[in-house]
């Protein structure tokens, strides 16, 4: 059960938990090819299954363990790669990355996504909690968080408990005294339990709970926490 007395701090995780990820990942890759087609129309024609480029970012996140963390980097080492591999300019790959990386911040809310970050806001400090790499000023939500972690700074991601803990260090209190919530299982509430957090597990689409250790509280959607903290 919920102990909301305890709760000093909320942890936030941002994609597929404020936004679905895929439809913007899929709309930035469409600019990223449609970009190369007009400035590497080899590397275009080379990858133009958008599922090609996944596959080279596979082989380079294989070839570069060091980029595990660092979706950024990974991303743009990949694109350098494609180039390469097609006989073009790979300096190109950091315009290109640009062109990725501004339609990644163009994201669309879930409709619960805003009222829940106002209203926890008013309540609590707030830090987001990611593996991904949005940028919460680009993205337009800044305003409404203390601090944000993220794997690609911090140099672990979730479920390490270490991520966990910086978070609570980012507005100074204990990982005791911190709500986290989002909707990935294993990387989110679980990670957050075995860090010693509070889990609000955020469940869209009715998945069975996979793990021995349950979360706190399961959320079929934000809005459910303006009645659980208020």
């Amino acid at each position: 059960m919920l102990d909301v007395a305890k709760i000093r701090a909320v942890t936030i995780d941002l994609d597929d938990t404020l936004w679905p990820i895929w439809p913007v990942i899929e709309r930035a890759e469409k600019a990223l090819h449609d970009w190369m087609g007009q400035n590497a129309p080899m590397t275009a024609a080379l990858f133009a299954n958008p599922a090609a480029l996944r596959d080279i970012r596979a082989e380079m996140g294989r070839s570069r363990p060091d980029l595990k963390h660092d979706m950024s980097s990974l991303r743009r080492e990949s694109i350098r790669l494609a180039l390469s591999r097609a006989g073009e300019d790979p300096t190109l790959a950091e315009a290109a990355f640009e062109v990725f990386f501004a339609q990644r911040q163009t994201v669309t809310l879930f409709d619960d996504a805003l009222p829940a970050l106002e209203f926890l806001a008013s309540r609590y400090p707030l830090v987001s909690l990611s593996n991904g790499n949005a940028d919460l000023k680009r993205v337009g939500l800044a305003h409404l968080f203390r601090a944000a972690i993220s794997a690609r700074e911090f140099g672990v991601g979730k479920p390490d408990p270490r991520i966990f803990h910086a978070a609570a260090g980012a507005v100074d209190t204990l990982t005791d005294n911190v709500l986290h919530i989002g909707d990935d299982a294993t990387l989110d509430a679980l990670g957050a339990l075995n860090a010693g957090m509070q889990a609000a597990w955020l469940n869209r689409a009715d998945a069975p709970w996979p793990h021995d250790a349950e979360p706190h509280v399961v959320l079929t959607h934000l809005g459910e926490l303006q009645d659980l903290l208020a």
